[in-house]
């Protein structure tokens, strides 16, 4: 068994150029989360409300519950059993900074590692796919496109 001294946070960041708002809502809504991460939502993000998120290439699907949300400045989700933050810092009428950690990995030294690694790689997929989108209009299919080898036959 591998021991760690410290549990890893995992930080992903980008500046995305446009408003606050607009970056904000794209997480909030999933008609527009669906465009550049998971394909289906079942509701808006709202502080106590539990959504389910599903990834239909993967046949994958998981529950969030919203533990809070601050409109146009953070998000804090419990995401499969760890705590996802997001928080948007405006740089200017037309930038946002987006910062997402995620924390509370947990199993032996192996699996912490390998979780991190993983949500390290998945959140910066999200967060260049979310600025093709947003910037460019140009859906990317990052996320499905990560792993085809994986998608469920249909």
């Amino acid at each position: 068994m591998t021991t760690l001294n410290h549990i890893p946070a995992v930080k992903a960041e980008m500046l995305i150029r446009k408003p606050v708002e607009e970056v904000f809502e794209a997480f909030i809504d999933p008609a527009i989360t669906s465009r550049f991460w998971f394909t289906k939502g079942s509701g808006r993000l709202e502080t106590g409300k539990r959504v389910q998120w599903v990834w239909e290439m993967y046949g994958a699907l998981t529950e969030v519950d919203v533990k809070e949300i601050e409109e146009n400045k953070r998000i804090l989700i419990d995401f499969g059993g760890t705590a996802a933050e997001w928080i948007f810092t405006p740089q200017s009428e037309n930038e946002t900074f987006v910062t997402i950690t995620n924390t509370g990995f947990e199993g032996d030294g192996d699996d912490i590692v390998k979780q991190a690694l993983d949500s390290t790689e998945g959140f910066t997929i999200v967060l260049c796919g979310l600025k093709a989108f947003l910037e460019h209009g140009i859906a990317l299919n990052l996320v499905s496109d990560k792993a085809p080898y994986a998608h469920v036959k249909r």
